[in-house]
């Protein structure tokens, strides 16, 4: 805790909602939350942005080498905050898609997303050395994600594929928007609701 209260009087590098943008902000308040049945101890910021004088809260993570360093605003709600049951990697890769949005990079948004989709089949235990479209293929086929879901990440393959290469078609900022949400829409299944499930049937069938 002493460590965290450093933090006060400090920047840091958060998304301002009223700014829409990352901005610096000080830090004027810090608390530290940390239980075994929610994850990853977690730090807790206070701050206030330096440019337009409004607050926000921001979220940091210690996932065992202290504090991870890239601060997630979640209040005021500029973004749903991931599942802790979500692969710590892959809600780094899905916040750094986010980071890329927030500040209108919506090409830059896209192809993070389709890294993302990278990490969830390597993940899964898929293959990495084929194409992502016959890794994506093979969730399926392990019955991992049902028809609609593949047909969801393979859009987002093809517009993560535009984005990396060089065309004269625009991601636009509802390209990029909507490619969060279906990313966040799948990881939520195969990690959130799959496990949930898993939960409700076991206590079904003990009871």
């Amino acid at each position: 805790m002493a460590e965290a209260r450093e933090r006060i009087g400090n920047n840091i590098l958060a998304t301002c909602g009223t700014c829409d943008q990352v901005v610096m902000a000080v830090v004027e308040g810090v608390l530290v939350e940390g239980t075994s049945n929610k994850g990853f101890p977690t730090l807790l910021q206070l701050a206030r942005c330096l440019k337009c004088g409004d607050g926000l809260l921001a979220v940091e993570e210690d996932y065992g080498k202290g504090w991870d360093g890239n601060p997630m605003t979640v209040w005021p709600n500029t973004q749903r905050s991931l599942s802790w049951l979500i692969p710590e990697i892959l809600r780094r890769q899905h916040e750094e898609a986010h980071r890329c949005f927030s500040v209108k990079a919506y090409t830059a948004t896209v192809v993070m997303v389709r890294r993302t989709l990278e990490g969830v089949c390597s993940n899964q235990g898929v293959d990495n050395r084929g194409p992502l479209m016959r890794r994506l293929e093979q969730l399926k086929e392990s019955g991992k994600i049902d028809g609609r879901l593949l047909e969801w990440s393979q859009a987002l393959r093809l517009l993560g594929n535009e984005g990396a290469h060089f065309s004269e078609k625009v991601v636009t900022e509802d390209d990029a928007a909507d490619a969060l949400a279906l990313a966040e829409a799948l990881m939520d299944y195969l990690y959130v609701y799959s496990a949930q499930f898993e939960k409700f049937k076991q206590r079904r069938a003990q009871g």
